[in-house]
């Protein structure tokens, strides 16, 4: 790699909700903080790819604040892998799409670095081989340090008439592999896509990015004013909160939402796109993902408990429960304790409108797993009925909840594995696995795990209001009180 070019800052952007891979993608819980393919979440796995090289910084997440807890988990489980401390992580009151994602992170780095590039991620893409997309960065940098606004094309594979696509140009000098941007087209037809794939010189735009901080700020203040003094007053008047950059709320909504395509891309003469082959896949609809899925000898991607029997070319995921498919072809069927989906492979794309008509029907399902994610660790719905719900809380190792009190139901807490530490008005005392304790209407209380390893509790609320609402916290360590 070329040590002399400019330091790479790495941006991934983790605004989306994900809604077309309902229900296992939920609005408080999105596809990118999930381990889709692999082991780790596709947040995770585009940390890693640019986090164990001396080449790039450490990456700054740009989220919505309803996810900023679980994103920085996600990120404390790369900095345990890499051991290198994660960058920042920026707060979003309000989703405005990339350019203004984009002119945020860029005048946060020029502040201290206007010759940096920025490297612009997409949280929730596969790709297979990171060594080729490591490759394709470096072909890009040096045109991005002489001044491009590099897109990265990916190579078509087939007539997609999902992805928009780019057009190369003549090749540029500044640039081994790279090409000045001669068209960027909308999401074709399907004759037209055929027609891209035997011309050639075509790629599908894969909506990443490298750009140069200077010219991306120059263009911006050209092509979107609006949205460039907008994002400029949320960061003057942003603030600190725990480990994020909380952006000034007022300031943001002012800011059109607009695509970095849209506003910048589309319209400036530094437009420059490297074609890569890299194993790219945006991960946009269940056929989507089982289309990169390993499969059996009959075309079925399975995970979890599934049994098939003549089933073909299916992809069939539980997460709980035995899923038996028997004599079904090119079928989506996700199971899960609290929704199951079954829709035909072809019309999988259909999903994302249907979840969100169960949001503006305000299904709870739409928004949230049974099982709900806090900073602290989460808990899962296990019986609800008059008066009573049974849940089952985790406790992260050393993390404790709000010190809160209920003004409608009493508690009972069951230790089933760990130690915890129980405060009830003015007594602090030790519970172990089998031993169990009662907190009544109205006490000040909290529940905090001392130890290495999870807590797991069974609490047993009753009462005449059993809403998450009837909560007043006295002390918090998330800043929530």
């Amino acid at each position: 790699m070329r040590t002399s070019s400019p330091t790479i800052h790495p941006v991934i952007l983790s605004g989306g909700s994900g809604t077309r891979l309902w229900p296992v993608s939920r609005h408080l819980y999105p596809k990118q903080l999930l381990p889709l393919i692999g082991d780790n979440s596709m947040l995770a796995d585009t940390a890693l790819r640019v986090g164990e090289s001396t080449r790039f910084a450490a990456p700054t997440v740009i989220c919505n604040e309803e996810h900023r807890f679980l994103v920085a988990e996600e990120l404390r489980k790369v900095q345990a892998h890499t051991g290198t401390p994660p960058g920042s992580i920026i707060l979003e009151p309000f989703g405005r799409n990339t350019a203004p994602a984009a002119a945020v992170a860029a005048l946060q780095l020029a502040e201290r670095d206007p010759n940096a590039l920025l490297l612009l991620l997409p949280s929730d893409h596969v790709i297979a081989d990171t060594q080729a997309f490591l490759r394709a960065i470096d072909r890009a940098a040096n045109a991005a340090a002489n001044g491009w606004l590099v897109t990265f094309g990916m190579t078509p594979t087939r007539p997609e008439t999902g992805y928009g696509y780019i057009r190369q140009g003549t090749a540029l000098d500044a640039g081994d592999g790279c090409y000045q941007v001669a068209e960027f087209v909308e999401k074709p037809d399907q004759a037209t896509a055929a027609r891209y794939l035997a011309d050639g010189g075509y790629a599908w735009n894969s909506g990443m990015f490298l750009l140069p901080v200077r010219t991306l700020l120059s263009e911006l203040e050209r092509l979107q004013p609006d949205a460039l003094t907008a994002a400029r007053s949320a960061v003057a008047h942003a603030q600190e909160d725990l480990d994020f950059l909380r952006l000034d709320a007022g300031s943001f909504e002012a800011a059109p939402s607009i695509s970095i395509d849209h506003a910048v891309m589309e319209h400036t003469d530094r437009a420059a796109v490297v074609p890569a082959e890299i194993g790219w896949s945006d991960v946009g609809s269940w056929a989507s993902l089982w289309e990169i899925a390993d499969k059996d000898a009959d075309g079925n991607a399975i995970s979890g408990d599934v049994v098939t029997q003549d089933a073909r070319n299916c992809l069939l995921r539980s997460e709980q429960h035995l899923l038996a498919a028997i004599g079904v072809e090119d079928l989506v069927v996700i199971a899960q304790d609290d929704a199951v989906l079954v829709v035909p492979r072809d019309r999988a794309q259909d999903v994302g409108a249907f979840a969100k008509t169960l949001r503006a029907e305000q299904r709870s399902e739409a928004d949230v797993h049974s099982r709900v994610y806090r900073p602290w660790g989460s808990y899962q719905g296990v019986d609800l009925g008059p008066r009573f719900q049974v849940k089952r809380l985790t406790v992260s190792p050393g993390s404790r909840l709000s010190l809160q009190s209920h003004k409608h139901r009493a508690e009972h807490w069951v230790v089933v594995e760990g130690v915890a530490e129980v405060t009830c008005d003015d007594a602090v005392f030790q519970l172990y696995p089998d031993q169990s304790t009662y907190i009544p209407l109205g006490a000040v209380h909290r529940l905090a795990n001392p130890g290495d390893q999870p807590l797991h509790v069974i609490e047993v609320q009753s009462g005449d209001y059993l809403g998450e609402d009837d909560i007043e916290r006295y002390e918090d360590i998330y800043g929530r009180s």
